[in-house]
């Protein structure tokens, strides 16, 4: 018997199984020799207590106190370096050992079969990725030490949240900056000495395009720079209506709104280990970004339970690290797309370390700011609407306690019937987000109008940046500070209220709901109430 046909001592890793890929219509055996990476995520040396995220640390103290330790870290080298795998990188402060091997190998040390899959992804586009399914398995040393292995199945893991409005169904539009007039940001801010990172999925931007955008609005654009993750870049693909309308989106809106700052675009694989990976390598980055914008995401339902550990690790790392991080609540109602008549939330944006961002419809004057009306987001059954409701997986955080988040894991069904405990709810704050009420925007050489809650992270974003620069001190997890002495039924201060409308199985109403939160902003209200 050679040694690559003996038997590995491995013990099973909890929170790994995971389902075939939706739409698979085509299935072979991955090629033995076939070059497969994957990302280990490692425990903590202590895990990070909530009190621990009220004032923003260190690089170096978080990696001292929240880090792996050294000692991990040289067992998981070690350990698979034994078994054939190459350790390609590893840091301790972000908990992150990245791998690689043949198939065979990631296959027989991971205790799993990989199989080369074709499946229909969330835009009806054909995908050809690696996939697995049930569960995993690691060596025995490592049990308990490794948490996560991402990215052995590179199945296409999120959406972008957008939708690009059909000429004849917009009623109106508006510039970022007339947002920024409606949703009165501080004057005399515009992001200066703030960083801004924005998560990508694929697509790119064009220089070209961007500068052609910001003079169209009178001003000069933001220093805008490019970083790579696992292999992926800058690759605009001259397709407005794919993943280029969100890069361009994401940028021209944070830009406009927050032209002082510099805004650095993380480019990664849409897979589990790529998100994880861009979001990690953002909030460990030099300097600290006041705020991360993230307008991709996923029903909780269609992440392994490990992914979504590991991600909200990656965010509680950027809050305890001072940094806001925005994240769009989904464009599909209260059923998130899933089809199975109940009410679901999107993740990363259910997380409680990131601020949930939902959508409204607007009517105002851009050239005053003056607004006649403002709505939940809702156009109808497959049409468009706000994500919003109650996480089937995080408990309820204690700053929304008593706030009125309604009963029900996985919140309600259609009838509006209850069906287990309260969690955390989403979104948690709101912004325009209607196509048919959109954002002007640049993509591919074409002029456009916008939509989707994927607008609303990064003119978030923006806000965040501006309040940073005001205040001289970082947000970070800003929930606690936004929901703070916020009953049922309050207004919080520094928001207009959103009381009309509804998204499925939530309907909005005075004070805090699951179709917008807490409301639309008032920077300059909400930069006196901090």
């Amino acid at each position: 018997m050679t040694d690559a046909e003996k038997p590995l001592d491995l013990v099973p890793l909890p929170g790994s199984e995971r389902p075939a890929a939706p739409g698979v219509h085509a299935q072979t055996a991955v090629e033995p020799s076939a070059p497969v990476e994957a990302t280990l995520i490692l425990r903590r040396r202590a895990e990070v207590p909530d009190a621990a995220l009220a004032t923003p640390m260190s690089r170096e103290e978080l990696a001292s106190r929240y880090g792996a330790s050294e000692e991990d870290i040289e067992l998981v080298r070690s350990t698979m370096t034994a078994l054939g795998v190459t350790v390609a990188d590893s840091n301790a402060a972000e908990r992150r050992v990245r791998v690689s091997g043949p198939a065979s190998v990631m296959s027989r040390v991971f205790g799993t079969d990989l199989a080369q899959a074709t499946s229909t992804d969330a835009h009806d586009r054909e995908v050809t990725h690696r996939q697995r399914t049930g569960g995993l398995s690691i060596p025995a040393a490592l049990d308990g030490v490794v948490t996560a292995v991402l990215g052995l199945d590179d199945r296409p893991q999120a959406r972008a949240l957008y939708r690009v409005a059909l000429p004849r169904a917009v009623s109106t539009s508006y510039t970022p900056i007339e947002l920024g007039s409606v949703y009165r940001f501080p004057e005399g801010t515009d992001g200066s000495g703030q960083t801004i990172a924005i998560i990508e999925l694929g697509g790119g931007f064009v220089q070209e395009d961007l500068d052609t955008y910001f003079a169209s609005l009178g001003i000069t654009g933001p220093k805008v720079t490019a970083v790579g993750v696992d292999g992926a870049s800058n690759a605009p693909g001259a397709d407005p209506n794919g993943a280029d309308g969100e890069v361009m989106l994401d940028i021209e809106v944070a830009g406009a709104l927050a032209p002082g700052a510099d805004i650095v675009v993380y480019f990664a694989p849409n897979t589990d280990a790529g998100f994880v990976d861009a979001v990690t390598t953002a909030a460990h980055a030099t300097p600290t970004p006041a705020a991360i914008s993230i307008s991709w995401g996923q029903s909780e339902d269609g992440w392994t339970q490990q992914a979504r550990t590991a991600f909200d690790g990656a965010l509680t790392d950027a809050a305890a690290l001072g940094v806001t991080t925005t994240a769009a609540a989904g464009d599909d109602g209260s059923s998130d797309r899933v089809g199975d008549g109940k009410a679901h939330v999107d993740f990363p944006a259910s997380s409680p370390h990131a601020l949930a961002c939902g959508g409204t419809r607007l009517a105002a004057d851009g050239s005053t700011g003056v607004v006649q009306s403002e709505t939940v987001w809702n156009n109808g059954s497959g049409r468009g609407a706000t994500g919003g409701g109650v996480s089937a997986v995080f408990p309820q955080p204690s700053w929304q306690v008593g706030i009125g988040v309604p009963t029900g894991a996985g919140g309600q069904d259609a009838g509006g019937a209850a069906n287990g405990p309260s969690g955390r709810g989403v979104p948690d704050v709101s912004a325009v987000a209607d196509p048919q009420t959109g954002y002007r925007v640049r993509v591919d050489g074409k002029d456009l109008v916008i939509g989707g809650t994927s607008a609303v992270a990064p003119l978030w974003a923006a806000l965040v940046a501006r309040l940073v620069q005001s205040t001289g001190k970082p947000l970070g997890l800003a929930q606690p500070t936004l929901y703070d002495s916020v009953g049922a039924g309050q207004v919080a201060a520094g928001f207009r209220d959103i009381t009309s409308g509804d998204n499925g199985a939530y309907k909005a109403t005075t004070g805090w709901d699951a179709c917008t939160g807490l409301g639309v902003p008032d920077g300059t209200a909400l930069l006196a109430a901090l």
